[in-house]
């Protein structure tokens, strides 16, 4: 068989954001490998021009062979890769897997397209590869990298492999922020979403300045910025690092009072809670819940982060902006978790607090 249409890989193809891209690829033409790990959820068959391969990037031999088999159906020719693959764990904790999977497996994967005539490779990154900025400010590409934790750290790192290690490769950086759907989804939102919900008592202390917040991109704004990074890879200069996601985040006490409204018809008191106890009680809440409670406390000192993005580059290079917010999405999320709090929880991998 080979493949007339121009043929793009996506990694980590299954996931939340892999599948939706592998779908609107194929819509706009495009032939689509996608790659990911045996045993995980089998995808639908959804489209004639996608073809799942299993790979497990953090082995060599699956990769090669995965490879080999696009080849033999491209003839060595491919338009783009979208890397999606990697480790993330919101535990703080560092872990081997994160050199395993997204360093060393983003190497293994490029070694492999040495045998390609390529055009572009997206990794997808995160925005929070930079230092935050203060309030009123936004960060730009160029701004300084920063990480905090071991996630973007990791992104940092492989960034790095990619531009150094394999300088002849048309890459791109997209920087995304945390990505959210209508019902949530987005670990930080979904546990606002939840305190607030179960009228927890924690749910009204927060150990940093409740005038600072986080962009997020909803998951329609991050699966049409990917696809218009395909469809532009003959006008990006290699090596370009784009931002995407809201420009100006709410603060996170105005979405304890939005949250609060739709929920309970109220606003939510929102009151300081100084670092120090804030890290004694993180620690002691995750001690008696067996290492399972959401809130680490690596998470305090980073309480006051603001993370604010200029996304100029991203509708320069790609025509792109975010045609959702998340103060408008807020409204959706809360109907769905009112309508059927069961199916929300489980669609956010929680524990419905209320049994069957």
């Amino acid at each position: 068989m080979s493949i007339q249409s121009p043929a793009v890989i996506v990694t980590g193809s299954s996931g939340l954001l892999g599948r939706p891209v592998c779908q609107r690829l194929a819509d706009a033409g495009y032939y689509v490998f996608g790659f990911d790990r045996v045993g995980l959820p089998e995808p639908p068959k959804d489209h004639a021009n996608i073809r799942d391969i299993e790979c497990d990037i953090s082995d060599s031999v699956s990769v090669r062979h995965a490879m080999q088999k696009v080849h033999s159906m491209t003839g060595g020719r491919l338009a783009s890769v979208v890397h999606m693959a990697a480790f993330y764990d919101f535990s703080g904790e560092d872990n081997d897997l994160y050199e395993k999977v997204t360093i060393n497996g983003t190497d293994r994967l490029l070694n492999e397209l040495e045998d390609f005539e390529l055009d572009q490779f997206i990794f997808t990154s995160t925005m929070l590869v930079h230092e935050p900025c203060e309030v009123g400010e936004h960060i730009r590409e160029d701004d300084p990298l920063e990480a905090k934790w071991p996630y973007p750290a990791s992104k940092i790192e492989t960034e790095r492999l990619i531009r150094d290690g394999h300088p002849g490769v048309r890459s791109v950086f997209l920087r995304i922020a945390g990505i959210y759907t209508d019902y949530g989804r987005q670990p930080t939102i979904v546990q606002q979403l939840k305190r607030i919900y179960e009228k927890d008592f924690q749910g009204h202390f927060f150990p940093g300045d409740t005038d600072t917040g986080q962009s997020a991109v909803h998951l329609d704004d991050a699966i049409d910025a990917i696809v218009r990074t395909v469809e532009r890879r003959q006008q990006i200069e290699p090596k370009t690092a784009i931002l995407i996601g809201e420009a100006d985040p709410p603060s996170y006490e105005s979405l304890q009072n939005l949250i609060g409204q739709q929920l309970h018809d109220k606003e939510w008191a929102t009151m300081y809670v100084p670092k120090p106890i804030a890290k004694v009680g993180a620690a002691v809440t995750d001690f008696v819940q067996g290492g399972d409670a959401f809130i680490k406390p690596y998470m305090v000192n980073m309480a006051d982060d603001h993370y604010a993005l200029d996304v100029s580059r991203a509708r320069e290079l790609l025509g792109w902006k975010p045609q959702h917010s998340l103060a408008d999405s807020i409204a959706a999320m809360t109907d769905l978790l009112k309508s059927d709090p069961k199916a929300w929880y489980q669609k956010n991998g929680l524990v419905y607090p209320h049994g069957n």
